[in-house]
C-alpha cells in the first residue's frame, strides 16, 4: 500500500463511522473482499475494525487461499498434460498472476476460472485432448451457443476445483483483435517454475481489455476494481505507460483505464498516463459519477468507492441486454442462432437462472 493512501485510510479508519455493510456489499460485488482483508492486516488497520466483521473476513480469505492453491495445482496438471502432447498453453488472467507471484498473499486474487490461449493451429487439438482428459461442458445443454469467437465453452472436470477456458483469441471486438493476439503474446512470453505466461507488460493490458474493452467499460466509463488492483500491482513490474503506448486503435482506452486507476490509487506514481485531450474527456465524465449532486463536491476516497456497488448492479444488467439484443438480430438473418434463441427463451429454467444471477430473486 502506497505510505500517503496509508496515512489517509488510517485517518479515515480512526474519525469516520464507517458503514461497513456498504464496504462489504461493494468488495464482495467486484471481487476484492479477500484483497481488502489483506491490505488492511498488512497495514496493521483490522483493530479498527469490528470483531465480527473481522473473523467473516479472516474466514472469507482463508477459503479463498484453499481454492487458489487447488487451482495452482491444477494450473500444473494441465500444463503438464498438455506439454506431453507437445502444446503449450499460455496461461492469462487471475491465474497467470497467481502463477507469475505478483500478489504477495495468494489468497488476495478471486479466480473464477483457469483460461489459457494457443494457437490457432493447436486450438482444436487442444480442445480434443481436454475432453479425453475428462473435461465436460459445465452446463450441459442440447443447444449451445452458436457464437465462440474468444474462447470455446466452459469445461470442468470432475474433482477440480475450477472450470476452463481454452482462448483462440482475446478481444471479442474484431476492430481490435489484430493488435493484440496470441501472436503478440507469444513473443514475448516468460516461462516461470516451467509454466507459460504472457510478460509483465501483456499482462497489465489483458488486465484492461478485459473489462475496459470485452465488457464495455470504456464505452460505459465503468471500473472494476479487481482488474484495477491487478493493474496497479502490474506497474511495479513494468513500465505501465509504455505498456499501454504501444498499441494504436487501443492505446486510447487502454491509457483511459490507467488514467482512472490512477485516480482511484490517489496518483500512484506507476499509474502515471499520458495526458491527452481524450483521456481528460473520459476522466471527467468518469469522475462525475462520484460528485454529490446537493453538495456539489468530490467525495472521499472511501465514499467515492460506495458508489460502485449499485452502478456496478446496473451495469451487468445493461451489458446482459445488450449482448441479447445483438443475438436476437444475428437470429432473424442466420438460422444457427434463431434455433439457439428459440430453445433459450422456452427453457423455463433460463429465465429463473437470469433473476437469480441479477440479484432480483433468491
Amino acid at each position: 500500500m502506497e505510505k500517503q493512501n496509508k496515512d489517509e485510510i488510517e485517518y479515515v479508519l480512526k474519525t469516520t463511522d464507517i458503514d461497513w455493510d456498504t464496504v462489504v456489499k461493494v468488495s464482495t460485488a467486484h471481487y476484492v473482499f479477500p484483497v481488502l482483508y489483506c491490505n488492511l492486516q498488512r497495514s496493521n488497520f483490522l483493530h479498527y475494525l469490528p470483531e465480527e466483521l473481522v473473523s467473516y473476513m479472516e474466514f472469507i480469505t482463508n477459503l479463498n487461499r484453499e481454492r487458489n492453491e487447488k487451482i495452482i495445482s491444477q494450473a500444473y496438471e494441465l500444463n503438464r498434460l498438455l506439454l506431453a502432447n507437445k502444446i503449450t498453453p499460455i496461461f492469462l488472467k487471475g491465474t497467470a498472476n497467481l502463477l507469475a507471484g505478483i500478489y504477495d498473499d495468494i489468497a488476495e486474487r478471486m479466480v473464477g476460472d483457469i483460461d489459457f490461449i494457443f494457437s490457432k493451429e493447436d486450438y482444436s487439438i487442444a480442445i480434443t485432448i481436454l475432453r479425453k482428459f475428462g473435461y465436460s461442458e459445465v452446463t450441459k445443454q442440447e443447444h449451445y451457443p452458436p457464437y465462440e469467437f474468444r474462447h470455446y465453452r466452459r469445461l470442468q472436470k470432475e474433482n477440480r476445483i475450477a472450470a476452463i477456458e481454452i482462448h483462440s483469441e482475446l478481444l471479442c471486438k474484431n476492430k481490435y483483435a489484430n493488435e493484440f493476439n496470441y501472436n503478440l503474446i507469444n513473443k514475448d512470453s516468460q516461462i516461470i517454475k516451467g509454466i507459460t505466461v504472457s510478460s509483465y507488460s501483456n499482462k497489465l493490458n489483458l488486465s484492461i481489455i478485459a473489462f475496459q474493452i470485452n465488457n464495455d467499460g470504456f464505452k460505459n466509463k465503468t471500473m472494476a476494481l479487481r482488474n484495477a488492483y491487478d493493474v496497479y500491482l502490474l506497474s511495479k513490474k513494468t513500465n505501465a505507460k509504455d505498456a499501454v503506448n504501444k498499441f494504436d486503435k487501443l492505446s486510447n482506452p487502454l491509457n483511459c483505464f490507467l488514467a482512472a486507476c490512477y485516480e482511484i490509487f490517489n496518483k500512484a506514481e506507476s499509474l502515471k498516463y499520458n495526458q491527452t485531450k481524450k483521456v481528460f474527456s473520459y476522466l471527467s465524465a468518469f469522475d462525475s459519477q462520484f460528485i454529490n449532486s446537493k453538495k456539489r463536491k468530490r467525495q472521499s476516497s472511501l465514499n467515492r468507492i460506495y458508489l460502485y456497488i449499485e452502478q456496478y448492479k446496473f451495469y451487468k444488467i445493461f451489458l446482459y441486454l445488450k449482448r441479447f439484443l445483438c443475438l436476437l438480430k444475428y437470429s432473424i438473418l442466420h438460422k444457427k442462432y434463431r434455433v439457439f434463441m428459440i430453445k433459450t427463451l422456452t427453457n423455463k429454467n433460463w429465465y429463473n437462472n437470469k433473476l437469480i444471477e441479477f440479484g432480483l430473486k433468491k
